[in-house]
């Protein structure tokens, strides 16, 4: 008991200042942020719209991207193939390398140089300094954590069930849709919820794509290193607090699916 007390405590202190080291920065941005400089943020018509393209390109990128990314998931949960192992250190490079590094790989790609960007530019979509460009920068960054998800989840459903689905004569498409996809749901689900969680919060591809027009996290940055703290703050502190109202919104609406499910 007296060592069970002792293991209790020590996880509780250190708990507790993981906790601290998370919330103290926050509280501090909060706190240190007055009414007044809430309201003039509010007021301004940059930050509204800042707010607004970075919300919608995230959420853009999540819906085309994420929802591609999901049979790649499956494969990679149900199938074993040559280098296999290869594919999954490339799906998980874009957490890895350097988010500018990665800026200048897809600027590489869509530029107007390219083919890409030819066409992009033959349809009336700018990547270069555009939303396009932005929504690709902001998926680049993010799948991984989708399909990472996706793939746990897909891997946890019996094997079995799909087996003696399609030994009763149900079609690989009825499977997936009937069983496989509705059994993973909540890992998929989660992985949608942080892949656009994530491209909310990107800067460094972000920027290189596209300086203007501005998504918030490079908004935050323009005014602190042209006007300092006190006028990035207010900003800062808006936008985690839009972040956090949606993000919880996300994750009720996705728990009260699968209780509706269940």
């Amino acid at each position: 008991m007296l060592r069970n007390w002792k293991l209790g405590l020590f996880f509780m202190f250190f708990s507790g200042l993981v906790l601290l080291f998370i919330i103290a920065p926050l509280a501090g941005l909060f706190l240190k942020t007055t009414a007044g400089q809430y309201t003039e943020a509010l007021a301004d018509p940059e930050v509204g719209r800042s707010i607004r393209l970075t919300l919608f390109s995230s959420f853009l990128g999540t819906v085309v991207f994420g929802l591609a990314a999901i049979p790649l998931a499956y494969i990679l949960a149900r199938k074993d193939f040559f280098l296999k192992g290869l594919v999954n250190g490339l799906v998980d490079l874009p957490v890895v390398i350097p988010h500018s590094a990665a800026g200048i790989a897809i600027l590489g790609v869509v530029s107007r140089g390219t083919w890409m960007g030819r066409a992009g530019e033959a349809a009336g979509i700018s990547f270069v300094g555009g939303t396009a460009g932005i929504v690709l920068a902001m998926a680049f960054v993010s799948i991984p954590f989708l399909i990472n998800a996706a793939r746990d989840g897909f891997a946890a459903v019996p094997e079995k069930l799909e087996k003696a689905a399609l030994n009763l004569g149900a079609s690989p498409w009825r499977v997936f849709f009937t069983i496989s996809l509705p059994m993973a749901r909540r890992s998929v689900l989660t992985g949608l919820t942080m892949m656009w969680a994530r491209g909310l919060s990107e800067f460094g591809a972000v920027v290189i794509i596209a300086y203007h027009p501005m998504v918030t996290p490079v908004l935050i940055w323009e005014r602190f290193a042209s006007f300092g703290l006190a006028y990035a703050r207010p900003v800062a502190a808006i936008f985690v607090l839009v972040c956090l109202v949606v993000f919880i919104g996300m994750r009720l609406l996705s728990q009260k699916s699968l209780h509706v499910r269940n």
